[in-house]
This record gives structure tokens, sequence and C-alpha cells, in this order.
């Protein structure tokens, strides 16, 4: 999955036989824009925070894409 389907906001790649596999690598991927202070990640970022503000919504948000992981 890229980072861009995962909510980020560029087409880097990420392989990995789990989803919690995938999760880790596309949050260290985020972490380490947030550091070079990329704005586009950054605000990326900031619609997952808002996301986030509502447990519902983040829970719905989370299964989906571990079900598109899952189809591909």
């Amino acid at each position: 999955m890229t980072c861009k389907q995962l909510g980020g906001a560029c087409e880097k790649e990420f392989h990995a036989d789990t989803f919690e596999s995938m999760a880790d690598q596309s949050k260290k991927h985020a972490m380490e824009m947030f550091q070079r202070g990329d704005k586009a990640h950054l605000d990326a970022m900031n619609k997952m925070q808002e996301l986030m503000q509502t447990p519902d919504a983040m829970k719905e948000w989370f299964e989906n894409k571990r079900k598109e992981f899952n189809s591909l």
C-alpha cells in the first residue's frame, strides 16, 4: 500500500505481511516527514488528527484500511 492509501500524502510504497507491520512502517515514515516539516504530510496528519477526535470514525477508517490491505 502507499502512503496516500494509508491517509498520507505521497506514493511511497510499504510492503508487509501483516496490516500491523504496514501501519508501523507508515507511522515511521510519518514521523520522518514530520521531522522534515513536509507540508503535504503535515496537512495529512492534521486530517488524521481530526478523524481521531471521533473514536467510532477512527475505528471505521482503520477497519476499512485493514480490509483494503487484506484484499491486496
